[in-house]
């Protein structure tokens, strides 16, 4: 395995541990199944896309960051206010964002910037590391806002709500709003993923948020096995190490010559192993 691929590798783990910090707060921290995941991370990449055709790249990434807040807007909101199951609002608005998403890229399946300038154009000089510390860069300013966020007053409300939503709405915490803030922030950064990705692979296709929920999951799920610990800073740190861990795996297993169609196949299974090792400790130390 050369340099150019283990690079290619840490890369994207740091494209997917953004992801994956998004998802964190839905997943881990409000305890909700969000499926829009799929959907937003998609309408970051059109969005990305189209602000780097004409030439705001930078730009392109804080616009997608606020698209995905909305997207998560509009799945809170049919959960507290029309009262719609997660599972359900959340494939209602994936659902939806998918016809926007098209309408975004001009009705276009696919948009490529190969001859664009993107973020990572500026650190040129900085080959072939530049796109590694530009991305370093940004899951590092992530975890730290969420690091302080998450102390803040309105954080542990955040995530009050999730470990025991009767008790923060007897304290007079309006539960609604913060599902409302949760799920903006996970998908904002969901979508910002989604627009670093774009750039990164130089290209925007309107499927590729396929299967991202999966990969968000097995980071989460594939980091906390190694780290357990209940402070934040170790939470984060182990959805970080668990995006790079998985895409080590799925880069590991393409240079032993798997498939890349069974790629989503073996996602799916190391999800299930990571639980099952979960349950399975969780078992032996009752017993």
């Amino acid at each position: 395995m050369n340099m150019t691929i283990i690079l290619g590798a840490l890369e994207l783990g740091g494209i997917f541990a953004i992801l994956s910090l998004g998802l964190y707060i839905s997943y881990k921290i409000l305890n909700l199944p969000d499926l829009t995941v799929d959907g937003s991370f998609t309408l970051g990449c059109a969005v990305s896309a189209i602000f780097t055709v004409h030439s705001y790249p930078y730009l392109g990434i804080i616009v997608s960051f606020l698209a995905g807040c909305f997207a998560g807007l509009v799945t809170a909101l049919l959960i507290t206010k029309i009262k719609i199951m997660p599972l359900l609002a959340g494939i209602l608005t994936m659902t939806g964002l998918y016809s926007i998403n098209l309408r975004i890229m001009n009705d276009s399946p696919s948009i490529s910037l190969f001859e664009e300038s993107t973020i990572f154009s500026s650190l040129s000089f900085l080959q072939p590391y530049d796109k590694l510390i530009l991305i370093g860069l940004i899951v590092f300013l992530i975890a730290l806002f969420l690091h302080y966020f998450l102390r803040t007053q309105l954080g542990l409300a955040l995530r009050a709500c999730g470990d025991n939503e009767d008790m923060v709405r007897a304290s007079s915490i309006d539960t609604d709003k913060m599902k409302i803030l949760g799920l903006s922030l996970a998908n904002g950064f969901v979508a910002m993923s989604g627009a670093v990705f774009t750039q990164h692979q130089t290209f925007a296709d309107i499927n590729s948020g396929t299967g991202m929920m999966v990969i968000g999951l097995a980071s989460i799920i594939v980091g906390m096995t190694f780290i357990k610990k209940d402070k934040i800073i170790f939470q984060l740190l182990a959805v970080i190490i668990g995006a790079i861990f998985y895409r080590g795996i799925l880069t590991v297993a393409l240079q032993l010559g798997l498939p890349s169609g069974d790629l989503k196949l073996l996602s799916a299974l190391l999800v299930v192993l990571a639980i099952a090792s979960t349950q399975m400790k969780r078992r032996k130390k009752r017993c």
